[in-house]
């Protein structure tokens, strides 16, 4: 079974997350031995950003990191264990918030795909880039 970053690599459309873990070097920490949990934002949901913002987040990868690491949280977290979760604290240091009252949402981005399980935790597939406060 394919790890994190393996998964995502070969789905397609996380071309612009990938390239930012590679940047971040966060690769060998993804493709680690966990279990991680991976809010995933899609190509479509880096493309929302204001143009230039990718770019930027590039040229800062402290500032870069940060984001995505507020992107995982540690454990294995499936759908089912969001429903009576409210927030859950990310690998970055602060919490993301979860509303299932309506499908699952993570502060306010919808989960589209969730579940896609690696050999070393979940991805869940997110049409919005979260940015920590």
């Amino acid at each position: 079974m394919a790890n994190i970053v393996e998964t995502a690599v070969s789905a397609g459309s996380f071309t612009t997350l990938v390239a930012a873990v590679q940047a971040a070097g966060l690769v060998d920490t993804l493709s680690g031995p966990g279990p991680f949990t991976v809010f995933a934002p899609t190509d479509e949901a880096f493309a929302k950003l204001p143009a230039g913002t990718v770019e930027s987040l590039l040229a800062d990868i402290p500032k870069l990191t940060a984001i995505l690491t507020y992107h995982v949280v540690p454990g294995a977290v499936h759908a089912a264990d969001l429903v009576g979760t409210p927030s859950a604290t990310t690998v970055q240091g602060t919490d993301v918030t979860f509303d299932t009252s309506d499908g699952a949402k993570v502060n306010g981005a919808t989960v589209t795909q969730a579940d896609i399980v690696a050999s070393n935790g979940v991805i869940h597939v997110i049409d919005t880039v979260l940015l920590p406060a």
